[in-house]
This record gives C-alpha cells, sequence and structure tokens, in this order.
C-alpha cells in the first residue's frame, strides 16, 4: 500500500505505543509545534475504531493538546481530522497564536500576513515530550 502515514511520517516521534504514534510535525515551517496523532491500523474513518480504540485516540489527541498549551500558552489549539488526501485515520492538533500567518483562519487557507510567527521554543520535542509523560 503506499500511504505515507503508514510508510513514513516526517518528524519527531513524542509517543508511540501499539495502537498510535504522536509526531512532531518536521515539514510545517509556520507551525513547528504541529502536531500529528496517527493511528497505526490502517483504517479510514472514526467509526471504523471500536469504541475502547476511539477513546485511546481521542485521549492522547487531548493530551497533545495540554502538552501544547502548557509548553507554549497559544492563543487557540486547532483540532482536526480530514483525511481527504491521505485516508488514513489521524488528527492535527496544531496550537495558534494571534499573530501567526493565518489567524484566525486555518493553517491551510491563503496567508493573511506577510511571514508565520514561530512560536517554537528550545528543546521543543524534549519539553513536550515531558508534558505528555506528566499527563495523568
Amino acid at each position: 500500500m503506499n500511504c505515507e502515514l503508514c510508510n513514513f511520517e516526517p518528524g519527531v516521534e513524542l509517543f508511540a505505543d501499539d495502537r498510535l504514534r504522536v509526531i512532531l510535525a518536521d515539514n510545517e515551517p509556520d507551525y513547528p509545534a504541529f502536531c500529528r496523532v496517527i493511528w497505526r491500523a490502517h483504517v479510514k474513518e472514526m467509526t471504523d475504531l471500536a469504541p475502547a480504540d476511539r477513546a485511546h485516540l481521542m485521549d492522547w489527541v487531548y493530551r497533545v493538546e495540554a502538552a501544547q498549551r502548557a509548553v507554549l500558552n497559544p492563543t487557540k489549539v486547532n483540532l482536526a481530522s480530514l483525511g481527504n488526501v491521505v485516508p488514513h485515520l489521524h488528527w492535527h492538533v496544531i496550537p495558534r497564536f494571534a499573530d501567526d500567518a493565518h489567524f484566525p483562519a486555518p493553517v491551510w487557507a491563503a496567508k493573511k500576513a506577510t511571514g508565520g510567527v514561530a512560536h517554537g521554543v528550545a528543546d521543543l520535542a524534549e519539553r513536550l515530550r515531558a508534558a505528555l509523560a506528566a499527563q495523568p
């Protein structure tokens, strides 16, 4: 199968278990803390998962949001599960800031500003990992 999420995902792995992985994307230059929570099995929709698996996936989406909020203090966090281009179940968790290049529009919209504001922090992956690990 030629699926970029099954075969390869650019970024830094922040967490992984037998069902999912959390990736800090390295291909989103305007959004250095853009994360993806990717279901390991190639399924297309949330309703393809058993209820316990849905709960596990969403728990990790919420954990990533909480970690981003703790580390970055964003204006807003966007959660999206689109899968139109890559029909493999995954969630985007994107911290947003009032001064980013697209705000308040989606990150996929045309830029409203001439450049994005990089709200990255030193040792971002390590700080996000620590914030994920600190959650109950």
